[in-house]
């Protein structure tokens, strides 16, 4: 099987070598996405708008790959403060209907000025 690479049209960019979805056969996996907005390259303020942002982000890089939030089988959600975890699961519900992929939630550091990072894994028809 040979490996894709996908790039969203408004995507922020990489901060190093790596992209932000890969497909192999049904496979998508995206890479981390942060709460910066491609637009104005600025992280959004607060962890909600850093959710919803980093999800929107999720959302573009599996489009551009040819998949969906609902195609969605496991997420990974990366905190910076346990305090934030339920703002961040009020947004992140916004994104997914059930059933729910699975999901793995950690408290980790990232750089200063973002409070969350999100990867997904994705399956769609070969």
């Amino acid at each position: 099987m040979s490996r894709q690479s996908f790039t969203p049209e408004r995507a922020p960019a990489a901060a190093g070598p790596y992209s932000h979805a890969v497909r192999i056969g049904p496979f998508i996996h995206t890479a981390g996405q942060v709460g910066v907005d491609p637009e104005t390259r600025q992280a959004r303020e607060g962890v909600e708008a850093q959710t919803r942002q980093a999800l929107e982000n999720v959302r573009a890089a599996l489009v551009a790959a040819g998949a969906s939030m609902g195609d969605v089988l496991r997420v990974g959600v990366y905190l910076t403060r346990a305090e934030d975890f339920a703002a961040m699961n009020a947004v992140y519900r916004e994104f997914f209907d059930a059933p729910y992929p699975a999901r793995s939630t950690v408290y980790v550091g990232l750089n200063p000025g973002l409070l969350v990072e999100i990867d997904a894994l994705a399956v769609v028809e070969a």
